[in-house]
């Protein structure tokens, strides 16, 4: 009798031990997750401020900046096959025209082997990979035409955020 007895107390307390097993093992679960979602908003944060550096709007950009556009180009080789490749002009922006509108461009310029070579490009071209700036120079003008001529005095640069 003692026996019969003794066996459904032991029964109860391995039920309570699985439930307090289960327990921990949920709560150890769920802070396990809470910590996977925190580092993902961190990681997406960091991510989110890498995208916001790549990307470059049409407000971005000024005349008096120094910057890099990367430009998708198909060429044709001499068996005939289209090859894809991209191509980088860096110089400094003298004009900003139309602003965001469909048909707002900016005109990049560079000295190359001592001659100057200016660029127009469309600000929506799909061609357009990603524009980096590299500088920014402190103007007092919108457009810096001036800096054909061969104006000799260097612009004083600021920082670039």
């Amino acid at each position: 009798m003692t026996e019969e007895k003794k066996a459904p107390a032991q029964e109860e307390k391995k039920e309570a031990d699985v439930k307090v097993e289960n327990k921990a093992e949920e709560k150890l679960a769920e802070e396990t997750v809470q910590v996977q979602v925190e580092e993902k908003e961190e990681n997406n944060g960091k991510n989110d401020k890498k995208e916001e550096e790549k990307k470059v709007t049409a407000d971005d950009i000024k005349p008096g900046m120094t910057i890099k556009v990367y430009q998708k180009i198909k060429e044709l080789n001499l068996k005939g096959e289209e090859k894809e490749r991209i191509q980088f002009f860096e110089g400094l922006v003298i004009a900003k025209k139309h602003g965001k509108e469909v048909g707002g461009t900016i005109t990049v310029r560079k000295i190359s082997n001592g001659v100057g070579v200016e660029k127009i490009f469309p600000i929506n071209l799909p061609t357009i990979t990603k524009i980096e700036i590299k500088k920014q120079a402190k103007v007092k003008r919108a457009k810096l035409f001036f800096l054909k001529r061969g104006y000799k005095k260097k612009l004083k640069e600021t920082l670039v955020k």
